[in-house]
């Protein structure tokens, strides 16, 4: 019998399988509510990694063009298993609310989180932000946006409590929407505009103000934490010039970048994480919010 709970312990742990709601032995808490605007519920998974000691954070922010995509999707366990705690969050698509009310939730979870971090057991002192795509995008904009009145938003019940994030690891995000069209493959383009115009209600140079605003590029200051940039050579989705101008602009502000191209990768793949750069992004992790 012991040995059978041990198997499914470790199952709900590595392969996300448990349904428990509550943190039982899998070092998990399921379906936490961290806000609920206009009374939708808004939910967080967090995983805890076995035998550490209030381990950091790395909040991961789901990719889907804003409009796709659940806080069950692309969690990254490998994390998990190298000690560092996961909180995967759910929040309001494009379909739903357009562009900033996705950010807006993403920092009411980043509050919700540190304010909350000694129930749960992870540093409250120590987050790094991550996402893939969409939610890279999303990532770079909270992580470079801490106080921005029109980004930060009143969501939430710790609005006291700071939405600053340590870090940013970014895997194949946009960061400068008013020039992404332009830097577009045909194929980009056919997955981007209707994209935007849901997220932005309108492509970027009909809406050049709010494109501006949810443009990464335009918000980085010197007082922005350190950034990871990943991104496929070979994307033919999301332009690698994304991640390119972003690194400019941390370098332009002498901060603190780092940019590691997967050669021959696409738009995401299992080359993001095999062993050169899941051990690159542990380094980051490690360098920027300890372990």
């Amino acid at each position: 019998m012991q040995r059978k709970q041990t198997k499914t312990v470790l199952l709900a742990i590595f392969f996300l399988v448990s349904s428990v709601p509550a943190l039982a032995q899998t070092g998990e808490f399921k379906d936490v509510i961290y806000a609920s605007p206009d009374g939708h519920d808004l939910g967080l998974d967090i995983y805890l990694p076995q035998g550490v000691d209030s381990p950091p954070l790395v909040i991961q922010v789901h990719g889907g063009a804003w409009r796709f995509g659940s806080k069950d999707g692309g969690v990254p366990m490998e994390f998990v298993a190298n000690g560092y705690a996961v909180a995967s969050l759910d929040f309001r698509a494009s379909t739903d609310a357009p562009f900033p009310a996705m950010v807006h939730d993403i920092k009411a979870a980043v509050r919700f989180l540190r304010a909350n971090a000694g129930s749960y057991g992870f540093d409250a002192s120590r987050i790094a932000i991550t996402g893939a795509s969409s939610g890279a995008h999303l990532a770079q904009v909270v992580g470079t946006s801490n106080g921005h009145p029109e980004l930060e938003g009143e969501l939430g019940d710790y609005l006291d409590t700071s939405s600053d994030v340590q870090a940013i690891l970014s895997y194949f995000g946009a960061s400068d929407l008013t020039v992404i069209l332009s830097q577009s493959t045909p194929f980009g383009l056919s997955v981007r505009e209707p994209a935007l115009e849901l997220l932005l209600g309108a492509l970027p140079d009909d809406a050049p103000e709010l494109a501006q605003l949810a443009s990464p590029v335009y918000l980085v200051d010197a007082n922005d934490p350190p950034l990871m940039l990943l991104h496929g050579d070979m994307d033919p989705q999301m332009p690698i010039n994304q991640s390119l101008n972003m690194l400019g602009a941390y370098k332009a502000k002498g901060l603190d970048v780092t940019f590691d191209p997967v050669h021959g990768a696409v738009h995401g793949g299992p080359g993001f994480f095999n062993e050169e750069h899941l051990a690159n992004a542990l380094a980051f992790l490690e360098r920027t919010i300890g372990k």
